[in-house]
């Protein structure tokens, strides 16, 4: 997660090591920053890589990073928008008790948990297209790995998203074992925004029949929602409204303690008419 903006990797890389003149005191022992690479795979979608490091600008902060190529899909040091996918999406569900939820992206597992958190969650199926993701929270080497896989109520599915939610009636969905076939609330978090996506084929998924065949996949009353880390696109909010019944978007702000400001990311929420 980014920003509006674009924050400065290079930037928050060279923090690991570099302090001020001030802060270069002889007489002040400094700890020394930590770098570990926990996992490398080669994958369809290029390099995969697992990374836990150490920020001497912010005392030395533990933060995890996951970069695919040259591209960072998430860092712990972010995680607010993560979280408001979740909170945003499910408040918006209305007319039902018990809710069978899909996420749409492990990464670091804190739209998964923070879903989990709501007590009306029956069953929460988290698809992603990367297998190497989903083991490095069943080994536990990512901070929330253990609280999902010890959750019951929680199954982890090895899937290709955009396949699952373009099929055909009767064909493979979120739920593995076909018991499932409509969720009251479908969050995602895998591509960039609906412009800026990992590969060219999601591209299909947000036009409006695209995301007709995932409405389908919704109960009456049920929610889509979409983080981006992009500006509200009105292109994406016309197709949205299109499908859907009602169509929000939400400017999320959270700090960036490397620069000491705000950046900004989007939650888009798209409720199925009751």
């Amino acid at each position: 997660m980014l920003g509006f903006e674009g924050l400065s990797w290079q930037c928050a890389s060279g923090l690991l090591t570099c302090l001020s003149g001030a802060d270069r005191s002889d007489s002040v022992p400094h700890p020394k920053p930590q770098f570990e690479e926990l996992d490398y795979r080669q994958t369809p979608l290029g390099e995969l890589i697992l990374r836990r490091r150490t920020i001497l600008a912010l005392e030395n902060r533990e933060v995890h990073e996951i970069i695919l190529g040259e591209a960072y899909l998430m860092s712990s040091l972010y995680t607010a928008v993560e979280t408001a996918l979740s909170n945003l999406g499910l408040a918006a569900v209305s007319g039902y008790s018990a809710l069978d939820v899909v996420v749409g992206g492990l990464g670091l597992g804190y739209t998964a948990r923070t879903a989990l958190e709501h007590e009306a969650v029956r069953r929460l199926f988290v698809v992603d297209y990367l297998k190497p993701v989903i083991e490095w929270h069943e080994q536990g080497l990512v901070p929330l790995g253990k609280g999902l896989t010890d959750d019951a109520r929680c199954e982890f599915v090895h899937g290709d998203f955009f396949e699952l939610a373009l099929a055909n009636d009767g064909g493979a969905g979120f739920d593995p074992s076909g018991e499932l076939q409509k969720f009251h609330a479908v969050l995602l978090d895998i591509d960039h925004s609906p412009q800026n996506l990992l590969h060219q084929r999601h591209g299909s998924f947000y036009a409006a029949d695209g995301l007709r065949r995932l409405a389908a996949k919704i109960h009456p009353g049920g929610v889509f929602a979409l983080w981006s880390d992009d500006p509200p696109e009105a292109s994406f909010m016309d197709a949205l409204t299109e499908v859907f019944a009602v169509c929000e978007s939400h400017v999320v702000t959270f700090e960036n303690p490397l620069r000491d400001s705000d950046s900004a990311s989007t939650v888009y929420v798209a409720k199925v008419a009751e």
